[in-house]
């Protein structure tokens, strides 16, 4: 399994990343509009990175589709 496809980010590094807040990355999760995250311990999730990453390329292309 390739390490970058399974290491995981915390909350701050997903909010640095989508200059989201945390309010509003949890409301996307609960539109079913975000990656959902990972439970890593009791009190504890993370993200998948890959998952992010790719959200963050589909909301890029999907700014710049014109529409004919």
């Amino acid at each position: 399994m390739n390490n970058h496809n399974s290491r995981l980010i915390r909350l701050p590094e997903v909010m640095n990343r989508t200059g989201y807040c945390k309010a509003w990355v949890y409301r996307l999760i609960s539109e079913g509009r975000f990656p959902a995250p990972v439970k890593i311990g009791v009190r504890a999730v993370a993200f998948v990175e890959s998952e992010v990453d790719e959200w963050i390329q589909t909301v890029i292309e999907t700014s710049r589709i014109k529409v004919a």
